[in-house]
This record gives structure tokens, sequence and C-alpha cells, in this order.
């Protein structure tokens, strides 16, 4: 008795060309929805090897494929039943017990077929693409594209780029698709296979009494599939490490904390999926004269008693330069003056913040001769002063 895979025996010595074995099937699918007879399904003999069987069941799928058949409600059904005949066979210890107690031997390891065309797929998705050469609609849904990771950067900058803004080159480490296997993991000129523990499920199904319990697989860590020839660039990862150098505009007024989005710099995506994005966190080094609240810069300045007193003009340094600031007579410790429009960018807005400036009146140091002189007849003078003034008569009223 020959197989399918070289003609279907009709006679002694009469066998149908494969081009009529279609027809075939069909005849012998409609007899075995019946009784269910896995052999019968896929048109094999009872000893036929796992080979014969392979091939069989490839040639009904591609017939009743439901991408080839789209809405053909009997199609799928004979599809649905080869599948499930071939997922019996293809296993020994299934097609033992199925060769021993039939269909129903098999419900004591926990098959029972499968619900849909999902389940069909999820087990024998890198199957069918081996089998046509092209993916299905089904089979996608497993390997749907997942986006790639997201990667953070933190970046140290001054304050004058934070308050102008800049254009910098940073470096990132990051991994990318090897160039040697293109991604696969696997060396060139190989293929990674399916996975002989979960049969490209990536989960193992076990039966505990009335529970069955599925867990990740073990042997293919869940991909479904496994490398047995593995590529030396990237040792079988599908991927490698390397740096990339990336042009970053810097906008003016950023703060410590202030992040940079730029898409599409991240992680590269899995089966086809978008790469994640970069973030670029900022810190701004302090600076020895300036600090910053808010969009307002703030310094403090240091003024004479004198022009403290007498009021004056002084040059303030700012990030664009100096400015002239007028210092009022009468002026004190702690008083405030601003500068409009020496601050930072506002990020959120226009126009920009002011330079606040807080005078702090100096005492004066290792004074001449001459100098404490003219202060002590200062003070003569202003003790007389404050005796004749209001304030002393308040004082003695007070006192009697």
């Amino acid at each position: 008795m020959r197989s399918i895979g070289d003609g279907v025996k009709r006679k002694k010595d009469l066998f149908i060309p494969i081009s009529r074995a279609p027809y075939l099937f069909c005849q012998v699918l409609a007899a075995s929805m019946e009784d269910k007879d896995y052999y019968r399904i896929l048109g094999v003999s009872r000893d036929a090897s796992e080979e014969e069987i392979k091939r069989s069941y490839r040639r009904i799928a591609m017939q009743y494929h439901p991408d080839r058949n789209p809405g053909d409600k009997d199609a799928e059904e004979k599809f649905k039943l080869a599948s499930e005949a071939y997922e019996v066979l293809r296993d020994p210890e299934k097609r033992r017990i199925y060769d021993h107690y039939g269909i129903e031997g098999l419900k004591g390891t926990g098959f029972t077929g499968f619900r849909g065309f999902d389940d069909i797929f999820s087990a024998f998705g890198d199957i069918f693409e081996d089998f046509f050469g092209f993916g299905t609609t089904y089979s996608r849904r497993r390997t749907r594209a997942r986006p790639g990771a997201d990667l953070r950067y933190d970046l140290t900058i001054s304050f004058y780029d934070a308050a102008f803004g800049k254009d910098t080159e940073i470096e990132i480490p990051k991994t990318v698709s090897c160039e040697v296997c293109n991604g696969t993991g696997a060396k060139p000129g190989t293929q990674p296979t399916t996975c002989p523990a979960c049969r490209g499920t990536g989960q193992v199904t076990r039966s505990q009494g009335f529970f069955t319990i599925s867990t990740t697989c073990g042997h293919c860590r869940g991909e479904g599939r496994v490398i047995s020839h593995p590529c030396k660039e990237c040792r079988g990862v599908g991927k490698v490490k390397t740096k990339r150098k990336i042009q970053l505009k810097i906008p003016p007024g950023v703060d410590t904390g202030s992040k940079l989005r730029i898409r599409g710099e991240g992680e590269e995506g899995e089966r086809g999926g978008p790469p994640g994005d970069l973030f670029v966190f900022l810190y701004v080094e302090p600076h020895d004269f300036f600090s910053r609240d808010g969009d307002d810069i703030v310094c403090q300045v240091p003024i004479a008693f004198t022009q403290a007193a007498l009021g004056a003009e002084i040059e303030v340094p700012t990030l664009n330069g100096k400015r002239t600031l007028t210092i009022p007579r009468g002026t004190e410790t702690g008083d405030v003056f601003k500068i409009k429009g020496e601050g930072f960018p506002r990020l959120k807005g226009s126009g920009r913040g002011d330079q606040v400036v807080q005078v702090i009146v100096k005492t004066p140091k290792n004074l001449t001769k001459r100098q404490e002189e003219i202060l002590r007849e200062f003070e003569e003078i202003s003790m007389k002063k404050e005796k004749e003034g209001e304030g002393w008569k308040r004082f003695f009223r007070a006192e009697k």
C-alpha cells in the first residue's frame, strides 16, 4: 500500500495522480466526519510515518484553509477536523493512546479537540508559515506585533544652556537587530524550528484530576520556537548591543526634571512592531552667582552703606551681560529690585521672566583714621538730629 504522497490506491496496481487527490480527500472527509477515524480523515494508513501524516495534512489544509475559503462553513469544518486529526497523529503518545483506546482514551490526556481557529493557529502557526510561505490571518493574532521598550537617558546641562537652549549630541546604548542573522537568532542558512515540548504554542498543558493547567513552556520560554544552530554574532538572541549617536535640541527655558521625548529612538519592536521612544531627563547644574525661582533669575548684590544711604547707579551681572540698576536713597539690606525680561524664557507661553536683585548693604571694615573721624562726626550729627526730632520728645514725655 503506497501513501497519499505517491498516489491514492483504488484498485490493485492502480493509483490516482496527485492532481486528483483533492476530490478523494473531499469524499474521505465527508465520510470521516461521522466516525472520526483520524487515519481516514487524513487519507493515510495506520502505519503511516510522521512525514506522510504531515504531508497529507498539508494538502488538506491548503485546500480548506479559511483564508482561501472565506465564509465557506463546509470548508471550515473539514479544516477543523483535519487539524484535530493531525494534532493527535503527529504526537507519538496521543497516537499510541488513540490506536489502543480510540477517541475516548484521549479524554484522559486533557485533549478535547480545538474550539476554533484561534486554537488551531496557536498550535500550528509556525507550521502554516513553513507550509505555505505566508502568514495567516489567524496566526498573526498569536504573533501580533509588540512595540519596543522606551529608553531613558540622564543629561546634565549648564545653567546658561538651560536659559538659552543648546544643540548637542548624545550617545545612547541600545540593542538592535543582528545584521548577520537578520534578527532570527539562527545561524545564516538555518531557521528556528517549532519547539518539540509545546508544539509551537509556547504553553505546556498538564492535567491534574479534573483540572487542566497551562504554564509557559520552559524549553522555548513561551516563544514556541527553538534555535538549534544559533548565530555566532548574537548567540541566538537575534539582537546585539550597540551605541547610537543622536542629535538633540534642548529648548531654552528647561529646568531640572524637564524631559525630552525623541520618538522612535527606543528599543526595536518585536515581530515588526514599532520602536519605543527615548526620554531624556535633564539636570541643570547650579550657578555660582544666579539661582532660579520659576522663570525668574535671582541674585544678591552687595552695595556700600554710603550707596544705600545716598543712592547710586550700579552695574548688575545678567546672563546677557551687565545692566545698570538704580539704587534709591535710603535702601536697606534685603530690599528687592527687578530687571524686566532678564529671566528664563517661558516654556509654556511667550516672553521671559525677570531678574530679581536683592541688595545686601556691606558694613565697612579696616577703616582708615580719616574714615573713622568722618564716621564719628556723622554719628554725632545723626544723634543730635534724632534727639531734636519728634521721636525723642515723645520718649521723654512717656518717661515723665
